[in-house]
C-alpha cells in the first residue's frame, strides 16, 4: 500500500528560498583558509569562535536538512554531508562539532510530534542540538512529564547547541526500565569545561564537552522512543512516522543508524582531504634528504603514498555519498511501495559507512608515517589530522568486526543481544 504524503503548510520563511545544494557545498568550501588560520586557537578554545558560529548560522549550515516548514532549507542528507566534509577539510574538529550540532534537527522532525517540534525550532527556526544516546541519566515519571538528571560525556556541539538531546531510563515499580530520549532546553542544562586543549588527544575543536542536568522538568512531548539506532523508533514504518506525516517528504523515515554514522566519516574524509594538500605542499616545496636530492614530487618514495592515499580518499568519499542515496533510495521506495527499509539494510548501510571511515583514516595515517618526524612536532597540521582520525578509530560505532558479527546474526535470523533483537 503506498502511503500517504501530504505536503505541509506554510510555516517559518526561509532565509534563502532559491539557494541550491551546490551553493551551500561551494559556500562551506570557501570557509577553509579563514578555519586553517584559526585551528591552533578553536583547538585550545575546544570549538570553532563565536564569529564563526554567526559565520556559519548566515551561511545556512545549520539548517541544511531541516524541514522547510520551521525555515530548513530540507536537503537531502548526502548534501549536508558533503558541506560537512568541507568544513572538515578546514579543520576536522570544527567538522565534527557541526555535524553532530546540526544533524539532530533531521531526527527531531522524522520522531517527534508537530507540538514538540514546533515548541523546539521555536520563531525563527535555529536548532543545534547534540544527541548522547546512552542511558547516561534518569527520566523520573511525574505528573505531564519527567525530572530529567544527569551528566553526559562526548556532547559534541555543545558549545552552541540550543537543546540537548539525552537517553536515559525511565523506571516505573518493578517494570524493567525502558529507554527514552529527552530534549532539554539550553536555559535547563550546563556544558561542563572538560573539552580542548590538552584534555584531549584529537578532535580538540569538536566541542565535545560534558552536559549535566539536574533536577530539571520537561513535559511529556519532549521525550522520544527511539530503539538503539537500528528501527529507531518503535513505529511500524507501514504509516511512516510523524516527521512524514507533518512534513510530506519520505527523508524524514528517519532510520537514523545506517545514515548518521557519515556524521562522523565526514570529518575524517574532510581529515583525508586536507592531509593530501598538505602532502602536496610538502612535496612542492622540500627536497628528498638522499643524494641526488631532489623535489619529493618526483621521487618514487613520495609519490606512492600520495597516489594510493589519494585513490583510499575517492573511495571513502565515493562511498560516503552512495550510502546517502541508498538510504535516499530506501525512503523513497517505502514511499512508492509502501516497503519498510529493514534492520540487515540499516546495518549493511552503516557497515558500507563504517569502510569509507576506515578508507579515509588509512589515507590520512599513511601520508603522516611517510612525510617525515618533523611532522609529529605540536602545530603542525599532518598532526592534528593524524590525532583527529585517531578519536574515530576509537570511537564504539566505529568497530567494523565488532559490528560484522551482529550483522552476520541479523543476516541468519539470530537474536543479536547488543541491541535485543
Amino acid at each position: 500500500m503506498k502511503p500517504a504524503l501530504i505536503p505541509p503548510g506554510p510555516g517559518i520563511a526561509v532565509p534563502e528560498p532559491g539557494l541550491r545544494p551546490k551553493d551551500m557545498i561551494a559556500r562551506a568550501a570557501d570557509f577553509r583558509s579563514a578555519l586553517r588560520a584559526q585551528q591552533d586557537e578553536a583547538d585550545a578554545r575546544g570549538c570553532y569562535s563565536e564569529a564563526m558560529h554567526l559565520e556559519f548560522v548566515r551561511a545556512g549550515f545549520y539548517r541544511a536538512c531541516q524541514p522547510r516548514l520551521f525555515g530548513g532549507y530540507e536537503f537531502d542528507l548526502a548534501t549536508f554531508y558533503q558541506v560537512v566534509t568541507e568544513i572538515s577539510r578546514g579543520h576536522p574538529g570544527a567538522g565534527w562539532c557541526l555535524g553532530l550540532g546540526a544533524s539532530h534537527a533531521f531526527e527531531i522532525a522524522s520522531h517527534w510530534s508537530e507540538k514538540a517540534q514546533h515548541e523546539f525550532f521555536g520563531k525563527d527556526g535555529h536548532f543545534i542540538a547534540p544527541h548522547r544516546a546512552p542511558p547516561l541519566g534518569t527520566l523520573t515519571p511525574v505528573e505531564g512529564g519527567y525530572v530529567v538528571n544527569g551528566t553526559w560525556d562526548y556532547c559534541s556541539g555543545a558549545p552552541y547547541a540550543t537543546h540537548l538531546i539525552a537517553g536515559g531510563f525511565i523506571r516505573r515499580d518493578a517494570a524493567p526500565p525502558v529507554v527514552a530520549h529527552a530534549v532539554v532546553p539550553r536555559k535547563d542544562f550546563t556544558i561542563l569545561d572538560d573539552w580542548g586543549g590538552d584534555k584531549v588527544m584529537g578532535m580538540k575543536a569538536s566541542g565535545s564537552n560534558s552536559i549535566q542536568v539536574d533536577n530539571v522538568f520537561v513535559p511529556e512531548h519532549y521525550v522520544g522512543y527511539l530503539s538503539p539506532g537500528l528501527a529507531s523508533t518503535p513505529e511500524s514504518m507501514s504509516e511512516g512516522t510523524r516527521g512524514t506525516r507533518l512534513h510530506g517528504n519520505p527523508m524524514y523515515l528517519g532510520r537514523l543508524a545506517g545514515p548518521f554514522h557519515a556524521t562522523l566519516v565526514a570529518p575524517v574524509l574532510g581529515a583525508a582531504l586536507a592531509s593530501l594538500d598538505e602532502y602536496e605542499e610538502i612535496m612542492r616545496t622540500r627536497k628528498t634528504l638522499s643524494v641526488p636530492q631532489m623535489p619529493r614530487f618526483e621521487h618514487f618514495d613520495y609519490q606512492r603514498p600520495y597516489g594510493q592515499a589519494l585513490t583510499l580518499t575517492d573511495a571513502a568519499e565515493a562511498l560516503m555519498i552512495k550510502g546517502c542515496e541508498m538510504y535516499a533510495d530506501y525512503c523513497r521506495r517505502w514511499a512508492e511501495e509502501g516497503a519498510p527499509i529493514s534492520v540487515e539494510e540499516n546495518m549493511r548501510l552503516w557497515g558500507l559507512l563504517q569502510h569509507s571511515g576506515r578508507m579515509a583514516c588509512e589515507a590520512v595515517e599513511l601520508l603522516f608515517h611517510t612525510a617525515g618526524s618533523a611532522l609529529a612536532r605540536r602545530g603542525q597540521r599532518l598532526q592534528r589530522y593524524f590525532n583527529d582520525v585517531a578519536m574515530y578509530r576509537g570511537h564504539s560505532s566505529s568497530q567494523p568486526l565488532n559490528f560484522a558479527s551482529g550483522l552476520a546474526r541479523q543476516h541468519f535470523g539470530l537474536p543479536w543481544g547488543m541491541y535485543g533483537l
